[in-house]
């Protein structure tokens, strides 16, 4: 060995002995500095027994240790102020890496922090992406919105949504978010259940009669305190429509077995629908479409529209877009209603407890006061689910039907993908309009019997309108040869309006058929 003085060498080695009859592997570092020698060692003895006089060091894997979001954030606040990282990490009984490794990530778990998560879900081992934690928060609404459906929810149905938000969002961040992979594994999904207090239904939710009840002498109560007559008390709700579709053994008569039908990617919408309790003054219907500018209102001014035009990657009513419409729409045309009507400029709105409806909408307005109904309740007294979206939907079909029958009658007869290319998503709002200006104020009315009993006069009916028009679409039918739909196929078709938007494909893709 050959050294001078400021200068190191370093020597490894490796000696074999046997200690108490086992084998022991002695590795040596010897470091030369200026002529002498220092020598680390440390034993590596194979079998668990342990030794007795020998400290060994054994490699088994150290328990993960969850760090709370809290933490992490006064980690990053002590920085701030000038604290040093051995300081930090002792006071608050943390290793120095984990404190640098939340100093790099800040810019991460600052965004973390600002997401609108629940409190359950502050717990957090590593730090979640902007695009996840918006993907989880809008995946926790869309739970919730399928438990106030009455939808069941399951783990398939979970994570495949999961993974077209997570899609949709990527492609909505652009470049900088596609670095990031997810699959939606089973351990993600486990760690999501405990973050956000998912619970999993096999079977729909079941309506709370006992909380119904309990209700009414409480809306009593706030209809006396602000003397609301039933001109101004409104109820709004949200529904979904397939503005593309007949029943189906209908559309199998019509294109036959061996001629593909269309495929129709976008052809659900959402819908708000909104009336007050006297049933003289319905509001403008929103729709909410998945593009913002279609070709087919090309040219054409939104304004001039017979609805409120929203837009929406999976045309969902979200939080933002009911705040935008209470605010800017709702509120001054109740304040215009009562204007013209000579009535006290206030209203009392009645919601159900969907996730997008904002918890804070009574604070955006001084004349408006917004009341929400008792979980699982709206549809035992929620006057919108009360056969008013029903007969809606049931007017819409009927006007769809018959703009196919008006198409046969011509001397073209035009099949039914020709027709379907001709019915455009304004034809769809011509015709959502319509059926929404058919529903008579009795209906709108009637519909509040299970609510508020004593703003529905006595002598008002109740009204026949769904069997009607289901009895009505039926004979329309006939007029095309298809005399043999049966009732039944009409309201299979209602019902199916009420599902949620098909799930799975991400932004973009094609082939849904309907």
């Amino acid at each position: 060995m050959k050294g001078s003085r400021g200068q190191e060498e370093t020597i490894v080695g490796t000696v074999v002995a046997t200690v108490e009859g086992q084998e022991v592997q002695r590795s040596s570092r010897c470091m030369v500095r200026g002529g002498g020698m220092k020598t680390n060692s440390h034993l590596q003895v194979s079998g668990k027994a342990p030794l007795g006089g020998i400290c060994l060091r054994h490699s088994a894997k150290r328990d993960r240790k969850s760090i709370t979001l809290h933490v992490k954030l006064e980690v990053l606040r002590r920085f701030e102020e000038g604290e040093k990282l051995t300081q930090i990490a002792r006071t608050l009984g943390l290793a120095t890496s984990t404190v640098a490794s939340i100093r790099v990530n800040k810019d991460k778990i600052r965004a973390n922090s600002q997401a609108a998560t629940p409190i359950s879900a502050k717990q957090l081992t590593r730090c979640r992406g902007v695009v996840m934690g918006h993907m989880e928060r809008l995946l926790s609404l869309w739970i919730e919105e399928q438990k106030q459906h009455n939808l069941p929810v399951s783990t398939l149905l979970i994570q495949d949504k999961a993974r077209h938000l997570f899609a949709q969002l990527q492609h909505e961040q652009g470049n900088g978010a596609q670095a990031d992979t997810f699959g939606a594994s089973n351990g993600w999904f486990a760690r999501f259940k405990a973050r956000h207090n998912v619970l999993l239904t096999d079977e729909p939710a079941v309506a709370d009669a006992q909380a119904a009840a309990c209700y009414l002498p409480v809306l009593h109560t706030i209809l006396e305190e602000g003397c609301y007559s039933p001109r101004q008390v409104f109820n709004v709700d949200e529904t979904g429509l397939f503005w593309k579709r007949l029943p189906e053994r209908m559309l199998l008569a019509l294109e036959g077995a061996a001629r593909p039908g269309p495929k129709a990617p976008k052809d659900h919408l959402s819908l708000l629908l909104g009336a007050n309790a006297a049933g003289d003054f319905k509001l403008k219907p929103l729709l909410v479409y998945p593009s913002e500018n279609p070709r087919t209102l090309k040219g054409c001014s939104k304004a001039s529209l017979p609805v409120v035009w929203c837009s929406n990657g999976n045309d969902w009513l979200t939080p933002n877009i009911f705040q935008d419409w209470f605010t800017g729409c709702f509120c001054p045309a109740v304040e215009s209603y009562c204007a013209s009507h000579g009535l006290p400029h206030r209203a009392l709105l009645l919601l159900d407890s969907a996730p997008c409806h904002p918890t804070h909408l009574g604070s955006l307005s001084a004349h408006v006061r917004v009341e929400f109904l008792p979980k699982n309740t709206s549809t035992l007294i929620q006057p919108m689910n009360q056969s008013i979206i029903a007969a809606f939907k049931a007017h819409y079909l009927r006007l769809t039907l018959s703009h196919l029958v008006q198409k046969k009658a011509g001397g073209d007869r035009p099949s039914m993908w020709e027709f379907w290319r001709s019915y455009t998503v304004m034809t769809a709002v011509d015709n959502i309009a319509q059926a929404w200006a058919e529903l008579q104020p009795n209906t709108l009315n009637s519909a509040w019997r299970k609510l508020w009993p004593e703003c529905v006069p006595a002598s008002t009916l109740e009204p026949d309108t769904v069997p009607q028009l289901r009895r009505s679409i039926v004979a329309l039918a006939s007029h095309v040869g298809l005399g043999d739909i049966a009732e039944a196929d009409v309201i299979s078709l209602l019902q199916a309006h009420v599902e949620p938007p098909p799930l799975g494909k991400p932004p973009g893709c094609k082939g849904w058929r309907y």
